[in-house]
């Protein structure tokens, strides 16, 4: 089984007025590491020191795609927080056409030639358009394919394309690039809220099962929006993740 993590996107608006407030509530739902989207104006090291007497580490981080612009900044983070995985998204016109996919992924492998001398790696974060369909394959792999030293951080609801595509054979296929899952739940109907992992019409463990054991280190679990309360949604979560035995938390 793999730790379990939260991408903090999902108590954003709870983080905004508490940021530690929340770690502390995340710590005490047993997630074993928290994935940050900004931290609320408070200064790396400070979120460091609180998540290590919390117990719980940085598994990874969303944020800007790394530039020249902004590498200095995002190394700095990065060491400060202790994580080695970043992770960005792209604009979603570019994944309309073959030529826009092929930018994004020349942007991608620049980023990671940025990185490689400090250590660290950039991912890419899907939503349901990647999952189109360009010239007879996904959007996303032909990004794949066409950025072989990006890894993938599946968002494993968006990627089922609100049940068009297969997500678990998906997973199979390009596990040995994905050492980050998103896990989330919900109806897998476009603009209707999520539920909490477990409640929804994914089915979780056939997906958590198609990754790869060597490759995978972290189920991140991720809720947009949810009718029900945010938290208990995120606590509702972990503890079904970890009472399935398909992840494990602190």
């Amino acid at each position: 089984m793999k730790p379990i993590s939260v991408q903090l996107y999902s108590v954003r608006e709870a983080a905004k007025a508490d940021f530690f407030g929340v770690l502390k509530q995340i710590a005490s739902f047993g997630y074993a590491g928290v994935e940050p989207a900004g931290l609320h104006g408070k200064d790396p090291r400070e979120v460091r020191k609180v998540l290590d007497d919390l117990g719980m580490v940085c598994s990874s981080t969303h944020g800007p795609l790394v530039t020249k612009e902004n590498l200095s900044a995002s190394v700095d983070t990065a060491k400060a927080l202790g994580y080695t995985m970043l992770i960005a998204g792209w604009k979603k016109e570019d994944w309309l056409t073959l030529d826009g996919i092929k930018r994004a992924a020349e942007a991608y492998e620049q980023a990671n030639a940025l990185l490689r001398p400090h250590g660290l790696r950039m991912g890419y974060h899907n939503h349901w358009w990647e999952m189109d369909v360009v010239e007879g394959k996904h959007g996303l792999e032909h990004f794949l394919s066409l950025a072989p030293s990006t890894f993938a951080q599946i968002d494993t609801y968006w990627a089922s394309n609100f049940g068009k595509v297969d997500v678990p054979a998906f997973v199979k296929k390009w596990a040995s690039r994905s050492p980050l899952l998103h896990i989330k739940d919900g109806p897998l109907v476009q603009g209707e809220p999520h539920t909490a992992v477990g409640a929804g019409k994914m089915n979780v463990p056939a997906v958590i099962k198609a990754a790869d054991e060597k490759t995978l280190q972290w189920l991140v679990v991720e809720l947009d929006a949810c009718a029900t309360d945010m938290l208990t949604a995120v606590k509702q979560s972990c503890q079904y993740l970890v009472k399935s035995k398909l992840g494990k938390g602190r």
